[in-house]
């Protein structure tokens, strides 16, 4: 007997992310209260998508589009496709910015065929997919759980924890105009690093951990990398100014995932003025990430 799935429309509500914070590479996470929403029905035909807002005008409409495609490797999953599905999708997570846009779009896919399909995958499995299908899963840990989050790889796929976090911490994004590669960026790290580099790295990743649940007051000290934000500086010389002028008045800000975005953890001076081609937002933290 084949898949069966429901006949009414289904949403979800996937939250924008930033990833490693400073000197958690490819492990840490933090959902912001910026939001995509992505709804979808079955359809007797073809794989549709609706796009208003970020990347409307630029983003596929058939199955090539990346909430299609997880869909699409859920439904697999599952054992069995329908004919076919109708996707709107609400777009307010800036693309390409290091704000985890890709991540929303793999995760809500994941959520709505979860919805669509009669037959259910565990929580754990869709984190596994979503992760598979972003490549690693830092950013798709806290759109799918919310808050603030450490994931890691086993050889059975990724896994992934949920942390609280303090009161104190106060997100602010700064988000340039242009636009950043998640494989360029990538492309400028070394092969190998100094080992008192990851020692370094290692201290205050743990640090964190402990300053974003527990003491905001220790966030600066805790943001501290020497991993991947000076090797990437030069590919991103305005986004690197503005990490090391906002720190230079005491605040702990960090490249957001592979930038441009710049993320801030805590309170940004009233008089501070990034320039006219930042828009500044302050956010809060998600805490109920995009899980049905």
């Amino acid at each position: 007997m084949g898949l069966s799935f429901v006949t009414e429309p289904v949403a979800v509500r996937t939250p924008a992310t930033s990833a490693n914070l400073g000197p958690g590479f490819d492990t840490l996470g933090l959902a912001l209260t910026l939001y995509d929403d992505l709804s979808a029905r079955v359809t007797g035909d073809r794989f549709t998508v609706a796009i208003s807002g970020e990347g409307a005008t630029e983003l596929p409409t058939d199955e090539t589009h990346l909430v299609v495609k997880a869909m699409l490797a859920t439904f697999d999953e599952l054992g069995g496709r329908p004919a076919g599905v109708a996707v709107e999708c609400v777009n307010r997570i800036p693309q390409a910015r290091g704000l985890g846009s890709s991540s929303a779009a793999i995760v809500g896919g994941v959520q709505l065929a979860r919805g669509l399909a009669e037959a259910k995958i565990s929580d754990e499995d869709a984190l596994r997919i979503a992760a598979r299908l972003e490549g690693h899963p830092d950013n798709v840990a806290p759109c799918l759980l919310g808050g603030f989050t450490i994931a890691w790889t086993e050889p059975g796929g990724a896994r992934a924890v949920r942390l609280p976090t303090a009161q104190g911490v106060r997100p602010t994004i700064f988000v340039p105009q242009e636009r950043g590669l998640t494989a360029t960026a990538r492309a400028a790290l070394p092969v190998s690093v100094p080992h008192a580099d990851a020692a370094f790295n290692t201290g205050r990743a743990a640090l964190l951990v402990h300053a974003l649940q527990h003491d905001p007051e220790l966030l600066f000290t805790a943001t501290e990398d020497r991993l991947h934000q000076g090797y990437r500086a030069e590919a991103m010389p305005g986004t690197s100014s503005l990490v090391a002028a906002l720190r230079s008045v005491g605040v702990p800000a960090v490249v957001s995932g592979a930038g441009p975005t710049v993320l801030a953890l805590g309170p940004v001076p009233a008089d501070f003025h990034p320039g006219e081609q930042w828009r500044a937002e302050m956010l809060g933290v998600d805490v109920d990430g995009a899980l049905a």
